[in-house]
């Protein structure tokens, strides 16, 4: 008796405390706001540097840059005539709507849907909890909707064979949450980041581009690796933990399925074939402007146009799935699925307006540059600029995540800071990408400040009424050290060994 209520008094704290983070991340600001007010400190940061004369001689051309005043009658006039062109030329806008045209057709169709439901349903028994995880991890194809679609669905396969539907339910989370942003295929996400990186980088060197496929090879293993990791951990950990489900609740679980969604999906896959035979001749044809001069493809203009490929794509396997199944009768209706798919990016378009803003400022200030050179500089004199540095870096972000739980807010705050720091330092943008995206993925499950954290909680209390947050939080931890360890090791083996991160990425400049 004496060990349980040691345990629950345990539990009881800790739970205390994850509600503490939860109110203190509530009292924030909305994101918007929050580049709102440090649009507004850089002005004032500005106006204070310019009192001391501040300077800082650019590392790429020797140049003395002084610290530019947004408070002056040149600093005023920047941020009127450049407020449009901040936004409209802002790289990850254009990028990441293009790139939602396509998966938002396939999604609205419901071919992203039922390509999750066969892919689970159909796996040998043996092999569900990998096939959950590793469709969890693929899930981000859908962006955020993963996290919504795959653990209800992963909860109804367990429960179908027999097994608690918690711990579906927990990998299929874990998967879609914490493996976030791996992926076999380059989609929205990498378009996302690599154009606030190229941005970022920008403060200084104007000509390096990080594309979207700079973190693909990386991420290819690490789908492979965390599917493994988050299954060992449902079997070995989440379910011993949990026993035997004794719940009363009644599902069918096939009852949502399309009748002609398997020949939706097989025509689907014919299209997409046809698709990768159409681009693969025009890759491969003499004299082909999709290669580099040289006739191969890293780099090419192949990957620095990635994104109208799989645009092309998205549309292609949307269409063919929409038209079979009769969700798509004439040219408006896949238009009117797009169009959904936009006003879904709303947020997102509302939240870069104001980013885009901050971003701008910190560069034509200088302060970002100033920030980067003197913070080597500060690094460099103390001998910390090794791969410590970096992996110190990875566990900031995953602990910031209980702060801000938007990874392209998080992203665009860090990205101006980090990258041009790690740069003086002689990483690769890249590189320092990749460090922030394994930080940032980790922790999504077990902060409560994730909106798709609460859905998961009311999908839980469906088999568990007495279920609350801290359950959920216990189902998780797991998952997220196992995937944060796992992944920091595979960083450092990428790290010592010189194996590409991505197609000619390498962690130094």
């Amino acid at each position: 008796m004496a060990a349980k209520e040691k345990s629950t008094e345990k539990n009881g704290f800790f739970i205390r405390f994850l509600n503490g983070i939860e109110r203190v991340g509530n009292k924030l600001p909305d994101p918007f706001m929050i580049f709102v007010y440090l649009a507004i400190f850089v002005i004032i940061a500005s106006y204070i540097f310019s009192l001391f004369d501040a300077s800082v001689v650019h590392p790429g051309t020797g140049e003395t840059l002084a610290i530019q005043n947004l408070l002056s009658w040149a600093g005023l006039q920047y941020i009127i005539t450049s407020m449009l062109e901040n936004f409209t030329g802002f790289a990850p806008l254009g990028t990441v709507l293009a790139v939602m045209l396509g998966i938002g057709l396939a999604e609205k169709v419901g071919l992203l849907e039922i390509a999750i439901r066969k892919t689970i349903l159909k796996a040998p028994r043996g092999l569900v909890t990998y096939a959950i995880a590793f469709v969890g991890i693929m899930g981000n194809i859908a962006s955020d909707a993963a996290q919504i679609l795959i653990p209800p669905l992963a909860a109804m396969v367990f429960y179908k064979i027999g097994r608690h539907p918690l711990a579906g339910l927990a990998v299929g989370f874990a998967s879609a949450g914490a493996g976030f942003t791996a992926n076999l295929l380059i989609v929205g996400t990498d378009a996302l980041l690599s154009g606030i990186s190229t941005e970022a980088a920008a403060i200084l060197n104007d000509q390096i581009i990080v594309t979207p496929a700079d973190n693909w090879y990386f991420n290819i293993v690490s789908v492979f690796v965390l599917t493994v990791v988050a299954a060992l951990v449902t079997e070995k950990i989440i379910e011993p933990k949990l026993g035997k489900y004794e719940g009363d609740m009644v599902i069918d679980v096939d009852s949502e399925e399309h009748p002609k969604a398997n020949k939706g999906l097989r025509n689907a896959g014919l299209a997409l074939l046809a698709y990768l035979a159409i681009l693969s001749l025009l890759i491969f044809l003499p004299g082909s402007s999709l290669r580099n001069e040289e006739g191969g493809l890293i780099p090419s203009p192949l990957l620095t146009g990635i994104v109208p490929v799989i645009l092309g794509m998205f549309i292609v396997l949307g269409v063919a799935y929409g038209k079979t199944v009769g969700a798509i009768k004439s040219s408006r209706d896949a238009v009117g699925f797009m169009a959904d798919s936009i006003k879904d990016m709303s947020g997102f378009i509302v939240l870069i307006f104001a980013a885009s803003q901050f971003i701008a400022y910190f560069t034509w200030t200088n302060i970002g540059t100033w920030v980067a050179v003197n913070g080597a500089e500060l690094l460099t004199q103390i001998n910390f600029t090794g791969i410590y540095l970096i992996i110190g870096y990875i566990l900031f972000t995953s602990m910031l995540n209980f702060l801000i739980s938007s990874g392209s807010a998080k992203w665009a705050l860090e990205a101006p800071v980090f990258v041009p720091l790690f740069m003086q330092l002689g990483y690769h943008p890249a590189f320092t990408q990749m460090a922030y995206r394994i930080g940032d993925s980790s922790t999504n499950i077990v902060t409560p400040l994730n909106p798709y954290f609460i859905v998961v909680l009311s999908f839980l209390r469906e088999y568990d009424k007495k279920a609350g947050m801290g359950t959920l939080i216990s189902l998780m931890i797991p998952y997220t050290l196992s995937f944060l360890i796992v992944w920091i090791i595979m960083f450092m083996i990428f790290f010592y060994t010189g194996l590409q991160y991505g197609p000619g990425i390498t962690p130094f400049l």
